[in-house]
């Protein structure tokens, strides 16, 4: 009983609520409930509330990872979309900083989301160097941490955005 709770828990984890089920694309859906939960959590608690979800996310996807795919031949099944909320609420962090600073709405920075959507999925689907690294490590970790350097990767795209657009411009 107590090991289908958990299996279920993790399942529910995994797949955010059922979110990786969507179809076509769920990478792409995971992604979207992520900036939605992103923004609510920011609008909450702020800046801190974010970063600090960002870091239990990835802690406990990484355990939900590893208890859906145990055993299973896929390491990472398009189902299990927790990744996604991690990298995409990195990839975040710039904008909800900011926000911080300026004392304003998170989504009065509007375009800094988007820039960091878009840059998490483009850098999430082509995998380059580092990203491709984590991801052909083929257990729990390399799945979740395919994502989270996704979206460092994103962070940094969407923080030389905001300074060109900023200061330069």
């Amino acid at each position: 009983m107590q090991n289908t709770l958990l299996k279920s828990a993790a399942q529910a984890v995994a797949t955010v609520a059922g979110a990786g089920y969507l179809r076509p694309a769920p990478g792409t859906w995971g992604s979207a409930v992520a900036v939605g939960l992103a923004i609510l959590i920011h609008q909450i608690g702020g800046f801190a509330a974010l970063a600090t979800a960002t870091v239990l996310v990835f802690f406990v996807g990484w355990w939900a990872t590893k208890q859906v795919t145990r055993g299973a031949e896929d390491h990472d099944p398009s189902e299990v979309v927790i990744d996604e909320v991690a990298g995409q609420w990195i990839a975040l962090l710039v904008t909800s900083y900011g926000a911080h600073r300026m004392s304003a709405d998170l989504l009065d920075l509007y375009p800094g989301v988007i820039a960091g959507f878009i840059f998490f999925r483009l850098f999430d689907i082509t995998k380059p160097n580092l990203v491709g690294w984590a991801d052909r490590r083929g257990d729990a970790l390399g799945v979740m941490l395919d994502d989270v350097i996704a979206g460092v990767y994103a962070a940094i795209a969407t923080g030389i955005l905001a300074v060109l657009f900023h200061v330069v411009l």
